[in-house]
């Protein structure tokens, strides 16, 4: 076994054939390769060095490293990343140089250096790797030039949705204002919310997104500051609050979220609270658990009718938020009593706290 050893090891006893090893290993490195003694002259380099940088071999070995090729790596950054491995740092990792060389023009490259001790302890001699990567630098450039104007794209349309609901808008008021039927005008009137209703939500989307997940807390919040503002101002003593988890979600689900949320708080105001009311108040809130969620809506006013017993045909509304909530892959529950109503539209498997289900008690 040890005749065995012997031989096996053998090879690389030999100085010359060590050197020998020691060259082929660096010529076989793709990217450009250096080594340097402790005076930063040049031992050995790679062959993908000489081609990248249009080097011979005579011009660099045995030279400074800051004297090859007249001076142009004679570079500040240069000097600074092999001062800190002269100084005892043992490696650097990913030291961007942005430089304009004479022979191969502008470029872009990570340098990456390590110090190498030998068992003797006499010397050492330092590794130093050139990656090019202006290529790479160019191609982030352009996406980021690409996201710029995707962004602007995105901006501008989302101005010409805002004018375009905006003038809808409009036309529907000064519809309703003109036509004889009492009918119509009210169908008139509700078509108007509902666009300002798309409005606000569009809005709120807008400035909270930016194409990235929604947090739908601050979203709602926003969102509902708005439909207090348009729909209950100084005139109704309604309360409209928002008790949100932290959680994000796609803007897709976000624009139905909102859009339910507006439907179910102006149904809210329309119909809970006919007559004034001391302590009225709506409550939208919003509970995570991990990927599932649950939506309420509650109100503490006169309530409504059972709601299995009605066989009225369901209203716009009504069917705007089956078809909301459908697309949210959620189901929708509502109690209604004569301490209020609550709508809850829960996604997948999420248990709320009773309390959680029932409508707030009126105040007394």
């Amino acid at each position: 076994m040890l005749t065995y050893a012997l031989s096996k090891e053998a090879p690389f006893i030999d100085l010359e054939d060590g050197l020998t090893l020691a060259h082929a290993i660096v010529d076989t490195v793709r990217d450009p390769l250096v080594v340097l003694d402790h005076d930063l002259r040049v031992i050995a380099a790679s062959r993908s060095f000489y081609q990248t940088f249009r080097l011979v071999r005579d011009d660099v070995r045995g030279h400074l490293l800051y004297e090859i090729d007249g001076g142009q790596w004679d570079i500040p950054e240069l000097r600074e990343l092999l001062g800190s491995i002269s100084s005892g740092q043992s490696s650097v990792e990913g030291y961007e140089v942005d430089r304009e060389f004479p022979a191969i023009g502008h470029r872009i490259m990570l340098l990456n250096a390590r110090k190498v001790f030998y068992e003797k302890g006499t010397h050492s001699t330092v590794l130093l790797a050139f990656e090019d990567i202006t290529a790479r630098r160019a191609i982030e450039r352009q996406v980021e030039e690409l996201l710029r104007e995707k962004d602007m794209l995105l901006e501008e349309m989302q101005h010409r949705v805002a004018n375009s609901l905006q003038i809808i808008a409009s036309i529907l008021l000064i519809k309703a204002r003109t036509v004889q039927s009492e009918e119509t005008r009210l169908q008139l009137e509700d078509a108007h919310q509902r666009v300002l209703s798309v409005a606000a939500v569009q809005q709120h989307l807008h400035v909270d997104g930016g194409g990235k997940p929604i947090k739908i807390g601050n979203y709602l919040t926003k969102l509902c500051e708005t439909l207090a503002q348009s729909m209950i101002g100084d005139s109704r003593p309604i309360s409209l609050k928002v008790d949100a988890d932290a959680g994000t979600a796609p803007s897709r689900d976000a624009v139905s979220i909102g859009l339910v949320v507006t439907e179910l708080v102006m149904n809210a105001l329309k119909h809970a609270f006919p007559t004034e009311r001391a302590g009225a108040a709506i409550v939208v809130s919003y509970k995570v658990a991990g990927p599932d969620w649950k939506l309420a809506i509650t109100d503490n006013g006169i309530g409504k009718p059972d709601v299995s017993a009605s066989v009225t045909k369901p209203g716009l509304g009504t069917s705007l938020v089956k078809a909301l909530t459908r697309q949210l892959d959620a189901v929708v529950d509502i109690v209604s009593g004569p301490g209020g109503t609550a709508v809850s539209v829960t996604h997948a498997t999420f248990k709320s706290k009773p309390s959680e289900s029932r409508a707030p008690t009126a105040a007394v």
